[in-house]
């Protein structure tokens, strides 16, 4: 469906809930497709996604450079 810029701000909520159930929502200015409004569904399948494990992993720090040696102190003696 086609909305005309005026009637897409006049009528915003509709226009969401159109492109949630129904799918993409063009919106027109001056008669020329200016906009298309998606759902985050459809959006996240068009622009990739999720990264993948593998681009997750790469772009995770140096875990070299990290200090993970614990602290000598191990703790107090409880009675119970």
């Amino acid at each position: 469906m086609a909305w005309q810029l005026q009637t897409a701000k006049q009528h915003f909520s509709e226009l969401v809930e159109r492109a949630r159930n129904e799918g993409p929502q063009v919106v027109t200015k001056h008669g020329k497709d200016a906009v298309v409004v998606v759902s985050a569904e459809d959006y996240r399948r068009l622009s990739g996604g999720e990264p993948s494990l593998v681009d997750f992993i790469r772009s995770a720090p140096d875990f070299e450079l990290l200090d993970l040696r614990r602290a000598g102190d191990t703790g107090r003696d409880v009675e119970l």
